[in-house]
């Protein structure tokens, strides 16, 4: 018996450490290949971390909120002279792997390596499969190795693992679809496995009638950025009703003409629609500030930022060139990207890049709130409850559909005139929806 220490992997995207969520296992414990041993989570996204092989646990490195430096120690497990060997070979040849695509593949060894995981099909038992993922590729080094060394595009390959993770059973039913000439068949995606890190990472502590809960992972970070963002930037709110009784009018009649099935359409798209048309009268609104060079970075393009609860915490999916999307596909898209982060699916394409940022409570809306800028963007903009009250409309009393707008701007660069005004013009559009949807006139 040998000793296999496996140290914090590079997570990529310029990370230095990672903090530790959630640990998945325990001394003493027997663990699989591939079988999740924990959660970590860096400045970009939480990340759940395979046990790179099979064996016992020896001992494990931190706790809940430990920030463990890239390279150090994390795992220290039990397993066969034999098998630590390939271990540490399979892990170079991961690095070579993930490296060079698996097309790079000498033909040789990928018929060989094919060969090889056909034979042990027969012994490998059959397991629902998902289909094969979009986005990030869930899966551990080694399966890359093998991936890599038969030539396999894991962007093909089903997951039967948990949330569509790869598993060496998936690669062989893989390679023997290809030798055989057939494709593979990929049955629903599988649900994901159940419980987050929040709830996992959570360690607390009881004494007498008080409870201890270690503020770690996503909450911790949080309320960093959060800190941070409230410290730095001088905000001015600003609030305004706006009058949503056509707009309520326009989003039922939508509703109406959608075949069975369909999502109905919410206020939110309308008001990003919108939006992106008053920035083309405030660009001033759609810049991101870099504080390290002193310099605003003023976009054409508009990534919308739609801050999103979930069991993890608030965070921020982006709907990326809203200006070059219809209605429906704003809606489609705000769907997409919010399901996303709810589910812990989101990556961190879909997480940073927003130039601006819309954010709702719906039913809990209330009457007004202070939001919180989302640096380095310089505005946001919130949508209170839509209630129906009494108002004065041409000198006579009306029930209309009320809602107001709560935003807040960075005041270093956006003006008290500027946010007042870009607010105003935001209401005219929702007031009158038409609008909306009528290309800008320009004097001649």
């Amino acid at each position: 018996m040998s000793e296999y220490i496996f140290k914090m992997p590079d997570l990529g995207e310029g990370t230095v450490e990672a903090e530790i969520v959630a640990w998945h296992t325990a001394p003493g414990d027997a663990v699989a290949e591939d079988q999740i041993i924990v959660e970590v989570m860096t400045d970009k996204a939480a990340v759940e971390v395979p046990a790179p092989v099979s064996g016992r646990v020896v001992s494990i490195r931190g706790a809940p909120g430990d920030k463990i430096a890239v390279g150090s120690p994390l795992i220290v497990f039990e397993m066969s002279t034999g098998a630590a060997a390939a271990a540490g070979a399979g892990s170079a040849a991961a690095t070579q792997a993930a490296a060079l695509p698996p097309a790079a593949a000498s033909p040789t060894s990928a018929k060989g390596a094919a060969q090889e995981v056909t034979a042990q099909l027969a012994e490998a038992a059959p397991t629902q499969r998902a289909a094969p993922a979009a986005g990030r590729i869930m899966t551990s080094p080694a399966n890359r190795r093998r991936a890599y060394e038969a030539g396999i595009d894991l962007a093909t390959v089903a997951g039967s693992g948990p949330g569509g993770r790869i598993v060496r059973e998936d690669l062989l039913t893989a390679s023997a679809a290809r030798a055989d000439g057939a494709e593979v068949d990929p049955a629903a995606p599988a649900a994901p496995a159940a419980g987050n890190g929040t709830q996992a990472g959570e360690a607390a502590k009881i004494a007498g009638e008080t409870t201890e809960i270690k503020v770690i992972g996503v909450r911790r970070l949080i309320a960093e950025r959060m800190s941070e963002a409230k410290r730095n930037i001088p905000h001015f709110a600003y609030v305004e009703e706006v009058d949503v009784t056509e707009l309520e009018a326009l989003r039922q009649h939508l509703n109406s003409k959608l075949g069975k099935g369909e999502s109905s359409f919410t206020y939110l798209p309308l008001v990003i629609l919108a939006l992106v048309r008053t920035l083309e009268s405030f660009p001033q609104c759609n810049v991101l500030y870099d504080g390290a060079r002193g310099v605003l970075v003023r976009h054409r393009a508009v990534h919308v930022g739609v801050a999103t609860q979930t069991p993890d915490g608030l965070k921020v999916p982006v709907v990326r060139n809203a200006q070059a999307m219809s209605l429906a596909e704003v809606a489609a898209e705000t769907r997409r990207v919010t399901e996303r982060a709810r589910a812990n699916k989101a990556t961190r394409e879909e997480l940073v890049g927003s130039t601006i940022t819309v954010t709702s409570l719906g039913k809990l809306g209330g009457i007004a709130s202070t939001p919180i800028i989302n640096a380095p963007e310089v505005a946001i903009i919130g949508l209170n409850k839509a209630v129906e009250r009494p108002v004065v409309l041409h000198g006579a009393v009306a029930v209309r559909r009320i809602m107001n707008l709560s935003s807040s701007f960075d005041h270093r660069f956006v003006d008290g005139h500027d946010a007042a005004a870009m607010i105003q013009s935001l209401k005219e559009l929702l007031e009158h929806p038409a609008m909306i949807f009528i290309p800008k006139v320009t004097s001649p």
